[in-house]
Formats: structure tokens, sequence, C-alpha cells
């Protein structure tokens, strides 16, 4: 479980009693690239798979590890 993480997103998946987050890693993609699917493999990085970019503030991000609870 990340250490220190705490969410507010009771109907995740990963949500534990005291906002504690039980995921075992936390993945985190700007607002832009959010439907991008990241688990496909390509040769090369020339499609950009690879990428950085920078967000101005928090706002701008998403979190990609929310699952909802079933």
């Amino acid at each position: 479980m990340p250490k220190g993480v705490t969410c507010s997103v009771a109907n995740c998946n990963f949500w534990k009693e005291g906002n504690n987050c039980g995921a075992d890693e936390i993945k985190i993609e700007i607002d832009q690239h959010a439907g991008a699917n990241l688990n496909e493999e390509f040769a090369g990085d020339e499609l950009g798979l690879y990428h950085q970019d920078e967000a101005k503030q928090s706002a701008a991000t998403c979190c990609q590890t929310f699952k909802p609870k079933e």
C-alpha cells in the first residue's frame, strides 16, 4: 500500500477505512491524456508513449488508479 496516501473517494475499489489508499501503486496522468491507453506496447517511442508532461496545478491532473467498487 502506498505509504501516507489518503483519498476521499469512498466508491473507489482501493479505498480503505480511515481514507487510506489500499492500491499497490498510484498512477497519475494529466487530464489531457486521461483517456489514453498506455497499457499497449509499440516499438520505440515515436508514438509518444514515453512522454513527460507538466501540470501547472493539481486540478490539471487525474488519478488513473481509480477503480469503482462493484
